[in-house]
């Protein structure tokens, strides 16, 4: 699925946040507070109505974002490859799973079903789909807030190495700007509430 596909349904930006697309680790990694912040980002979204879209596992921090906004009577949203599916990585007791053929129609049909995108700590999956969806972003092929969760300054380096490519004159301020990050969901979420995507033909006739 093609990026561009979705240029004419993107064009306004969004009024209302009704789900959220969440990139996140399928290990635990060795701090305690990243599957604390999973599990308060879960039970955070299904208390304010917010759908969880997520990668469909249920191993991991996938896993425990997806168990804590069920056990909170929230809906949750899984889009899984089938070659994953195959391995018994899906979980099986979501609102909704959707196994796709890989992982280009998983991350298209992600960014369909959201209203916005926060990345949890994770490895270079989530760090590949966080630059994705921000990438498009910045392109004008959608008009949705991206944000990170900085849990414990685990996304410090990652902010440090982008105010780095401003600087050495590979992207601008403003669209660096344009990545939401805060340490606590609530204060994320305002972040996303106030978003003013910026115009992409300014970046695009611009020398970056």
């Amino acid at each position: 699925m093609n990026p561009h596909t979705h240029d004419t349904q993107t064009r306004s930006a969004i009024t209302t946040i009704d789900a959220i697309a969440v990139y996140c680790g399928s290990s635990y990694g060795t701090n305690p507070a990243y599957a604390t912040i999973a599990t308060q980002v879960g039970q955070g979204l299904a208390r304010k109505g917010i759908t969880l879209v997520y990668g469909g596992g249920r191993a991991g921090l996938m896993g425990q974002v997806a168990d804590a906004a069920l056990s909170a009577g929230g809906k949750v949203i899984g889009i899984i490859p089938v070659r994953l599916m195959d391995k018994e990585a899906g979980h099986m007791g979501l609102t909704e799973l959707h196994v796709v053929p890989d992982m280009h129609v998983r991350k298209a049909m992600m960014m369909d079903k959201a209203d916005a995108f926060i990345s949890l700590p994770g490895g270079v999956g989530t760090l590949e789909e966080l630059f994705e969806v921000w990438t498009w972003l910045q392109l004008g092929f959608h008009r949705k807030p991206v944000g990170i969760l900085n849990v414990d300054g685990y996304y410090d380096p990652l902010l440090t190495m982008m105010r780095h490519t401003v600087e050495q004159g590979f992207m601008r301020a403003e669209n660096n700007a344009q990545l939401l990050a805060d340490t606590s969901l609530d204060g994320l979420l305002a972040q996303m509430n106030g978003f003013k995507p910026m115009d992409s033909d300014a970046w695009l006739n611009s020398k970056y």
